[in-house]
C-alpha cells in the first residue's frame, strides 16, 4: 500500500476523509459510486474538477463522508482529493492551488443570537 495517499478533507460541518491509489478513476464514496452518492452533476463535477491538474495520470478514490450535507460533503471530498494529491506529487500544489482546491472554505453557519428569529433576522416590528 505504498503507492496509497489520504488527505482529510473539510467543509462546512461535513468532513471527509480520502485515499487515493493509482487506477482508472474510479470514485465511490461511503462504498457507492460517486454518480449514486451525488446526483447533482454540478457536486460531481466539482469532484471530478480536481483531476484536470494531474493531466494524464489516472486515480482511484475511496472517501468516507460524515456530517453535513450533500454539498458540504462533496467540498470536503474536493479538498481531502487535493490534499492526497499534494502528498502523492509536490509539483501539483501550484496548480491546485490556482484551482482553490488546497484552501479550506472557512464559511460555516452563524449562529442564532438572543432576541433575534434566526442570526441576523429580527422579529418584525409593529407600530400599532
Amino acid at each position: 500500500m505504498a503507492d496509497t495517499f489520504y488527505g482529510t478533507g473539510k467543509r462546512k460541518n461535513a468532513i471527509a476523509r480520502v485515499w487515493i491509489t493509482p487506477g482508472n478513476g474510479n470514485i465511490t464514496v461511503n462504498d457507492k459510486p460517486v454518480d449514486e452518492y451525488f446526483p447533482r452533476i454540478a457536486l460531481q463535477q466539482l469532484i471530478r474538477g480536481v483531476f484536470s491538474v494531474t493531466g494524464e495520470q489516472q486515480f482511484d478514490v475511496r472517501a468516507t463522508a460524515t456530517g453535513g450535507g450533500n454539498s458540504g460533503q462533496a467540498g470536503a471530498v474536493k479538498h481531502g482529493i487535493a490534499k492526497a494529491l499534494v502528498l502523492q506529487d509536490e509539483e501539483l500544489r501550484t496548480g491546485l492551488r490556482e484551482l482553490g482546491a488546497l484552501t479550506r472554505d472557512p464559511r460555516v453557519k452563524e449562529r442564532k443570537k438572543y432576541g433575534r428569529k434566526r442570526a441576523r433576522r429580527g422579529f418584525q416590528f409593529s407600530k400599532r
